[in-house]
């Protein structure tokens, strides 16, 4: 049966099952992350700034004997976040029970969560931007002093009753830090910022993927895929699963560069990690819009996407690598998206 969470999320064309350098989580991929996914601190791969403050947080609530502070894990999907929400319940030795923004509709749903939370637990709540204001209301007095006001009765009759909560961790994860409320942000004691990995982290998340697997796979192979992950461990993993499968099918079952380029190139991912998609956006912007710039809601609507899929799963990765700049009047692609595509760029932009 399908989760909640995957019942209400909205579908988009960034969630196609067959693009395989989505970073958004897909069906098929919650049993095979769960294989990979380290539960200790210590084995998780990147993150080192995260990593850091994390560990001492931890140590010192262990140390005290209290709940950790509340933790709001922000960044772009696919980096992490959910993989370091189980590790602070395994570190902290308590249990752990995990749910969604779009999941929770109604304040009877907040309120069931809220009021069987057991001592110290953690209690994850994914995609916290798109929870109801209504209910973020709600959570303010849970988050700060462990309370929960519920209202019984209707008409004149009605009264409010005060739920005593046990203390308990808040973990919050979301890819639009901007769209919480000041109120909200305020009550994370700890705010951890998830940022892409670099080549050679991501070849220790492949290398570790295939040691688990059982997949035979030496360095050069590990960095071919490294190299084409877009710095997100989940489309590593995910690349890592089609060359498997491409190296049993038309190899002898062991990954080198070779089999993973032949593999990659089957799958039209380029050495940049762009696919047909990617192409198409910065064809789009530089060929219907003379290289920009362009507003988001046209190149959404040129590109038939919404524009939550083109901000939160395209864009972040093209300006990471300088391919694409976002600017007061709208997209612009840059010259390194002019000579990925072979197009000769304008000649009043080659004089900057």
């Amino acid at each position: 049966m399908d989760s909640p969470h995957i019942k209400s999320r909205a579908k988009s064309p960034a969630d196609d099952p067959d693009r395989v350098v989505s970073a958004v989580r897909v069906d098929d991929d919650e049993a095979f992350e769960l294989k990979l996914r380290p539960t200790r601190l210590s084995e998780f791969i990147g993150q080192t700034k995260a990593k850091e403050q994390l560990a001492i947080a931890l140590e010192a609530a262990k140390a005290r004997g209290e709940a950790l502070d509340h933790v709001l894990l922000f960044g772009p999907p696919g980096l992490g976040k959910t993989t370091l929400a189980t590790i602070i319940a395994n570190e902290m030795g308590v249990g752990f029970q995990q749910t969604a923004g779009p999941a929770l509709q109604i304040q009877g749903d907040l309120t069931a969560i809220l009021s069987n939370i057991k001592d110290k637990q953690v209690l994850f709540l994914d995609e916290v931007h798109r929870l109801q204001p209504v209910l973020q209301e709600k959570l303010y007095t849970a988050l700060e002093d462990y309370t929960l006001d519920i209202m019984i009765g209707q008409g004149p009759s009605a009264r409010t009753f005060v739920l005593d909560i046990k203390p308990f961790t808040f973990v919050a994860a979301t890819t639009r830090p901007g769209l919480l409320s000041s109120p909200m942000r305020a009550r994370f004691g700890i705010l951890l910022r998830l940022e892409f990995y670099t080549e050679d982290e991501l070849r220790f998340v492949v290398e570790r993927s295939a040691e688990v697997l059982q997949v035979p796979i030496d360095r050069d192979g590990a960095a071919e895929i490294a190299i084409r992950s877009r710095g997100t461990p989940r489309i590593a993993n995910r690349l890592l699963r089609r060359v498997r499968d491409y190296a049993q099918v038309r190899g002898n079952g062991s990954i080198d560069r070779p089999t993973a380029i032949a593999a990659l190139e089957m799958l039209e991912v380029d050495a940049h990690g762009f696919d047909e998609l990617d192409r198409r956006l910065l064809r789009t912007i530089i060929e219907k819009y003379d290289g920009g710039p362009v507003g988001l809601n046209t190149l959404a609507a040129a590109l038939a996407e919404e524009q939550d899929a083109l901000e939160e799963v395209y864009e972040p990765f093209l300006i990471q690598i300088g391919f694409l700049d976002r600017t007061p009047r709208g997209r612009v692609a840059t010259k390194l998206a002019y000579e990925h595509l072979g197009i000769e760029m304008p000649r009043r932009y080659s004089l900057f």
